[in-house]
């Protein structure tokens, strides 16, 4: 696996429909070739159906609950300017007060805070036109980098968004 694929299970899910490859590329601004070998690698990982059309909704999630901090650790970095994540993303930020910010660098942010490396290089052009995927992320971001009590809620709100999509 690698960190992108879960960008791109997680485009397939916050979508609710099935997504042509070329629709997936284009959204997350990665190449349709690669987009077909995450997919490849998902499936092998019994992430998604052999289709390639339905995830594995209870394997991503147990993936991410148990996995995802091992695999795809993040450390917060340098102050910079960004786009908030993590228990600073407008998903999480009613639930917690922070003194510390954490954003995705860009210089299209509003907000300073410590940076958090994206798990791909265009992600935050990603989210700016899908904020169900922003969603997510920001949760992602938050069983990565978070404290127990930032990734409980994290994990319950991405179970409900798991659960609201196709069944």
């Amino acid at each position: 696996m690698r960190p992108h694929d879960l960008v791109v299970l997680l485009k397939i899910l916050s979508s609710g429909k099935g997504l042509l490859n070329k629709d997936i590329a284009a959204s997350l601004f990665i190449s349709n070739s690669e987009i077909s070998e995450s997919l490849n690698r998902s499936m092998i990982a019994k992430l998604i159906s052999p289709d390639k059309q339905v995830v594995f909704k209870t394997a991503l999630f147990n993936f991410l609950e148990h996995g995802l901090k091992f695999v795809f650790p993040a450390e917060p970095g340098p102050v910079l300017r960004g786009i908030a994540t993590a228990h600073s993303a407008p998903v999480l930020k009613d639930y917690f007060v922070a003194d510390e910010s954490y954003v995705w660098p860009s210089p299209n942010g509003k907000i300073k805070g410590q940076a958090i490396a994206p798990l791909y290089p265009n992600q935050v052009l990603a989210v700016m036109n899908d904020d169900k995927l922003y969603g997510m992320l920001a949760l992602v971001d938050a069983i990565r980098v978070g404290k127990v009590r930032e990734q409980k809620k994290a994990l319950e709100l991405l179970k409900h968004s798991f659960e609201s999509v196709y069944a």
